[in-house]
């Protein structure tokens, strides 16, 4: 072990979450930059596009098929991950993806979007990666809760970044995530680099929340079938929750301009600011919650308020209660504050609560990969099943379907899990 290690094993908590969430945060932040700032361009009357599929659509399909894909190989590749080349497995992942950005922008349409497909690809290893870092630890909920805090901000900032390239240097839209991407390559060698720095979970990190280990095959088929049911629950609210998410994230920018808000770089990181600080304190809050299986149970409060506040914000919008911003905000709070704990929490808990030796990175790509698989439906739909409302009509539609949905599968899911876990 390493001097900076030893220092951090022995650092106070709120140091060594302070260290591991920042390091963890510009990693994924970086990231980012390689994946959204594409959907910051309309891509409008492209030369060379002549199918009936919108060609923006064709570029958010193509890329999450591949992230989708990715997700699939991520089940066996993260559950069975061996920790030592964590950090070289994300630059290279991370410099292949920006090589077909580069191809994106050299191709000419219609056979740039295959290079969206291999953008996406590399990309859906990236989380595992990083999260496997900080699982497994006493202060895993506020370095998760950091870490969640990248995706919920990230994605405004990167894509206002892309929009400033075009507007104010007049990068062209098809160069533009190219070059934002290599803004980002110093940030990123130096988050992975301090990722290396971060200490294993100590003994009674351990004690607490189980020792984390790869998976082999019939480990994980073994967990699967113990807890079935209430993992179809929460795989099947979380697809619908993941086609919601993506399609406000890869839309934004038509949702804003039908709303009648011009500026819509500036309210990509406006509106995304106050959900970070809901989504950081809900989950940074449960590390002091001891018990794993209250934890866990908890988190489907968590999960089933989220969903709510999807659904009643909407209707308070359609209600003329609330403005379009309000709304949106609103929405998002209720997105992130059940996205979240999916991607961070509530899986290390319940492999804590389960006692078996596990990893939770397994789990969240099971979900992950379902998941993207109901996105690339809500895309589909709205293209092709005859669906002919505009943008925020059919984000009101999806707003008011994901919270019914979700919400009743949550509780269902709190039921069975409060039978099945024992003490």
């Amino acid at each position: 072990m390493g001097r900076v290690q030893a220092y951090l094993s022995r650092a106070h908590p709120a140091l060594f979450i302070a260290y591991g969430g920042i390091v963890a945060f510009c990693a994924y932040f970086s990231m980012y930059a390689f994946r959204k700032p594409f959907s910051a361009a309309t891509y409008e009357d492209v030369a060379g596009w002549t199918f009936v599929l919108d060609y923006k659509i064709a570029l958010v399909i193509a890329q999450v098929l591949g992230y989708a894909l990715s997700k699939f190989i991520g089940i066996k590749v993260i559950a069975e991950l061996d920790g030592s080349k964590r950090g070289w497995a994300i630059l290279a992942l991370i410099g292949l993806s920006w090589l077909a950005l580069v191809l994106f922008a050299i191709l000419p349409a219609p056979w740039n979007v295959a290079a969206l497909f291999l953008n996406g690809l590399p990309l859906g290893l990236i989380w595992g990666l990083v999260f496997s870092f900080l699982e497994g630890r006493r202060t895993t909920e506020a370095l998760g809760a950091i870490l969640c805090a990248s995706f919920i901000v990230s994605s405004g900032i990167v894509k206002s970044v892309g929009s400033l390239l075009m507007s104010q240097l007049a990068v062209s839209p098809f160069w533009m995530p190219a070059a934002t991407g290599a803004l980002f390559f110093p940030l990123l060698f130096l988050a992975v680099w301090g990722l290396s720095l971060l200490p294993p979970p100590s003994e009674e990190d351990q004690a607490q929340r189980v020792r984390r280990a790869p998976m082999q095959p019939k480990e994980r088929n073994g967990f699967m079938l113990a807890y079935a049911p209430g993992l179809v629950l929460l795989v099947g609210a979380y697809v619908f929750l993941t086609a919601f998410r993506d399609f406000r994230d890869n839309f934004a920018a038509e949702i804003w301009r039908d709303l009648g808000q011009a500026n819509g770089a500036a309210l990509f990181t406006l509106s995304e600011l106050p959900v970070a600080v809901v989504a950081l304190t809900i989950l940074a809050s449960l590390m002091v919650i001891k018990d794993n299986r209250n934890a866990f149970l908890v988190v489907h409060g968590i999960l089933a308020a989220g969903f709510a506040c999807i659904g009643l914000s909407t209707f308070a919008f359609q209600a003329q209660l609330i403005g379009p911003i309000a709304w949106m905000i609103l929405v998002g709070a209720g997105l992130y504050a059940a996205y979240t704990p999916f991607n961070t929490v509530l899986f290390d808990r319940l492999v804590a609560a389960s006692g078996q030796v596990a990893t939770a990175g397994f789990l969240i790509y099971v979900a992950d990969a379902a998941g993207y698989v109901g996105s690339i439906g809500l895309l589909l739909a709205k293209n092709f099943a005859n669906i002919q409302l505009a943008w925020v009509p059919f984000f009101i539609q999806a707003a008011y379907g994901v919270g019914l949905i979700g919400f009743v599968g949550i509780c269902a899911s709190a039921l069975y899990f409060r039978k099945r876990l024992t003490r």
